[in-house]
């Protein structure tokens, strides 16, 4: 296998160190970035007059038929050809001769490979992004079928207040819609053309960047070569955004893996996503939750991985920068099976209605409620906060709940309190009188979907 380098050096590559060093067995997903790239710069060095016509239409005719080679017959996992560029251009070399040689011309693979990882990342990020807009979708039609169901909301895992379930799972909706502006963000930042940069310093031979930037669709060449073949920070960028990805949709996943618990039984998981014992035949266990949870945590290892190389690396560019490739595509690959496995399991759940509601009758979550009864009578919110928390006192000595008490045990406390106590710790008013912007009361919720529902285009 002919090297692109080998000219420097006598005797072969040590067959061990080929194999220490190659990357084609995991960068070879690259190909068609690389040969998309590549068709673009020949086109520049055409246009420019740095290779003639008829050269640069033999090559792009033979950069197609490599293409079409490799998607009939996939590639040979082969060290000799120690990366995805070296690969292609011996296949090209293989069709044309070598003419195939004259198409590296003001070009490095420095530069190449920023350029295949930015077209694969803008690829994936839209991938990511019609993902993660099935499942907010998902968690709509839930919401819609849910907006009259009452569980307890929590802070420190204890009640709190009661809410509607629609209400909880939009809040899952919004964190996702942040992590879908996340990567949109980021693919601004990603939309410059690393293409020409060469080693580090740019060429002496007279290219184009701008022009190959129109071709494939960046906004503008990026503006220094050195930083363009030595960073990675936008590496760094995306797996931040995945792993905090990762890391909203494995909250989610801690409360399906309670939710589903005798304990709670607030939902079931449907059969198709559960899986059973070895040993013992009553379980059915939500492993698609609890692996999603557990692969939260290798998403920010590939993350803290590309972190470390980068931490000491001087410019320009280093042989360190190869172990960039292989936690990137774990953290995507991961990060996309984990939307898909979640979506199917919530599109599948099925939530306990009287569980929940039935949960909301213990815990005092008519406190702050009665607080609020109170402040609206005149008193000031921290006597009132008081004078309720003196109440639960009482109920928790006297084994009774709020909602029990006559109205004669409400007045020992405060002469304020009036028959028409009892409508305040209503569930059901209790949900709907919290009408501020952002809160939980039903109507709100449900002008909420309605104006998602248009801004996404869903019927």
């Amino acid at each position: 296998m002919k090297k692109l380098w080998e000219g420097r050096f006598q005797g072969k590559t040590h067959k061990f160190i080929e194999e220490y060093t190659e990357s084609i067995s995991f960068d070879h997903r690259l190909y068609r970035e690389d040969i998309e790239g590549s068709i673009a710069h020949c086109q520049m060095l055409m246009k420019q007059g740095i290779i003639s016509e008829e050269e640069g239409k033999k090559i792009i005719d033979g950069l197609h038929q490599v293409m079409e080679d490799i998607k009939k017959n996939g590639i040979d996992i082969d060290p000799s050809y120690e990366d995805i560029h070296t690969y292609i251009e011996n296949k090209l070399r293989e069709k044309i001769g070598d003419l195939a040689g004259k198409l590296h011309t003001a070009r490095s693979r420095n530069d190449q490979i920023v350029l295949d990882v930015k077209l694969y990342l803008r690829k994936e990020a839209k991938n990511l992004i019609d993902l993660m807009e099935n499942l907010q979708y998902t968690i709509i039609k839930q919401a819609e079928k849910e907006i009259n169901t009452i569980l307890p909301g929590f802070t420190h895992l204890q009640h709190a207040q009661p809410v509607s379930l629609a209400f909880h799972l939009l809040a899952y909706y919004f964190m996702f819609e942040r992590d879908i502006e996340r990567i949109k963000d980021f693919v601004k930042r990603l939309n410059e053309n690393p293409l020409g940069s060469c080693a580090l310093a740019g060429t002496t031979l007279p290219i184009d960047r701008f022009y190959t930037s129109k071709l494939l669709g960046f906004k503008k060449p990026t503006e220094n070569a050195m930083d363009t073949v030595s960073s990675r920070d936008f590496i760094i960028e995306i797996l931040a955004i995945l792993s905090i990805i990762m890391v909203n949709l494995s909250r989610f996943c801690e409360e399906l893996v309670l939710w589903s618990s005798p304990e709670f039984d607030f939902v079931n998981l449907p059969d198709t996503v559960c899986t059973g014992s070895s040993i013992m035949p009553q379980k059915k266990n939500p492993d698609v939750a609890e692996l999603t949870r557990g692969k939260t945590g290798r998403v920010i290892g590939d993350l803290v991985a590309v972190l470390v190389t980068l931490k000491g690396l001087p410019l320009s560019y280093n042989r360190d920068l190869q172990e960039d490739k292989e936690p990137l595509f774990d953290a995507i690959d991961t990060t996309k099976n984990a939307i898909k496995a979640i979506s199917i399991a919530l599109e599948g759940a099925s939530f306990n209605r009287e569980r929940m509601k039935e949960m909301c009758l213990v815990g005092f979550m008519e406190a702050t409620d009665l607080a609020d009864y109170l402040v609206k009578k005149g008193m000031p919110f921290r006597e009132a906060h008081e004078t309720v928390g003196k109440i639960v006192q009482y109920c928790i000595e006297k084994g009774k709940k709020l909602r029990d008490l006559e109205i004669g045990e409400y007045r020992r406390f405060s002469t304020l309190f009036g028959d028409d106590v009892y409508q305040y710790i209503d569930l059901e008013y209790m949900v709907d009188s919290r009408r501020s912007y952002g809160g939980t009361s039903r109507k709100l919720l449900k002008d909420q979907i309605e104006k998602i529902k248009k801004q996404k285009r869903w019927n």
